[in-house]
């Protein structure tokens, strides 16, 4: 009967549980998180000093007792109480306004394509441990196909490629189900380090997670752009050891990054290599559809296209594709039940 109750009181939520940042759907009122998956920590009393963006401004910049982790890496719990906590934090940042003080909220999570099931119970634990009082998962390419507006139920290849921030998923989806797949590690988090590399093997200039990521948005490109750009690079000299700043352009830029870009393209054409010709079809006629925050990078869907020679378009605000599919299943018993995946009695 309380937890009824507190059912009742509380908000059905959809999450996108990212590496870069995690955002929260709630019933009825759309995106209400979007923050980056990061939590600073004071390592003397073990106390949150701050969650989100407050804690991402921190990255570099903090004294020894102070920890700033990222508690998710590519897209898996790498440490399960910070995970908790964070989430915790969201959950209760929501209810704030309810007359719930102990919140229960119905929770459908998103999940790499290949979690182990210690990995998937791992995610459920956290979420049922943050305060939910039941947990639906379902795989992200899914929930970002269905965030994308994809005819997921029809019998038509859907190719979707989800580039985040730890891993970029690819997947052909058909009849709620994913017929072929592929997870990597190459993402937003490896073009920043590639950029980072860079600086150092040409420049000798060593950068900053932050700045690399600054420049990446500023300048970054997948192919060539119309207008030349050019942004600041600052680090600390290798040989010198004091500030430096040069000057980079875009060219420079894409030539960091081009490797794991052509990497990208060539995971995306293994998949299609190994997809039924009904299927590949179906692709050919329909395209390939980019979700995921790094899809936003310059020139990303040129590259996929030339690449492929198959038509390839972005999605309309990408970022959200993940968060927008949970939610649009928590609306929907049915479709839940279809595409969620197994999970333990325990979980419910």
């Amino acid at each position: 009967m309380f937890g009824s109750i507190m059912g009742y009181l509380s908000k059905d939520l959809g999450i996108d549980l990212g590496t870069a940042n995690t955002l929260i759907h709630a019933k009825g009122q759309g995106v209400v998180v979007n923050e980056p998956s990061v939590v600073s920590i004071n390592q003397r009393n073990g106390q949150i000093i701050a969650v989100g963006h407050e804690a991402k401004a921190m990255i570099g910049k903090t004294p020894p007792n102070v920890l700033v982790s990222r508690p998710l890496q590519r897209g898996i719990i790498a440490d399960f109480e910070v995970t908790e906590k964070m989430l915790r934090y969201f959950f209760e940042k929501i209810h704030r306004e309810t007359t719930a003080f102990l919140p229960r909220p119905r929770v459908v999570v998103g999940v790499p394509l290949d979690v182990t099931e210690v990995e998937r119970k791992a995610v459920g634990d956290a979420v049922l441990s943050a305060g939910a009082r039941e947990v639906h998962i379902l795989e992200e390419p899914m929930a970002a196909a269905i965030g994308a507006g994809l005819p997921i139920s029809d019998p038509v290849g859907n190719m979707i490629v989800d580039i985040g921030g730890g891993t970029t998923e690819i997947a052909v989806i058909s009849l709620n189900g994913v017929v072929t797949a592929k997870s990597i590690t190459i993402a937003g988090d490896e073009l920043n380090r590639n950029i980072a590399q860079y600086a150092r093997d040409v420049f000798n200039l060593l950068l900053g997670e932050r700045v690399a990521e600054d420049i990446k948005i500023e300048v970054g490109s997948a192919a060539p752009v119309g207008n030349r750009m050019e942004a600041s690079m600052r680090g600390r000299d290798l040989l010198s050891g004091l500030p430096r700043e040069i000057t980079v352009n875009d060219d420079q830029i894409r030539e960091a990054m081009s490797r794991s870009i052509r990497a990208i393209v060539d995971h995306v054409k293994s998949i299609l290599e190994i997809t039924p010709p009904e299927l590949v079809a179906d692709i050919y006629r329909r395209g390939i559809v980019l979700t995921g925050g790094s899809a936003l990078l310059r020139g990303l869907d040129q590259a996929i296209a030339q690449g492929t020679g198959l038509p390839v378009r972005i999605t309309d605000d990408p970022l959200m594709s993940v968060v927008r599919g949970t939610g649009l299943v928590l609306e929907d018993p049915k479709l839940l039940h279809d595409v969620e995946l197994p999970i333990q009695d325990v979980m419910r």
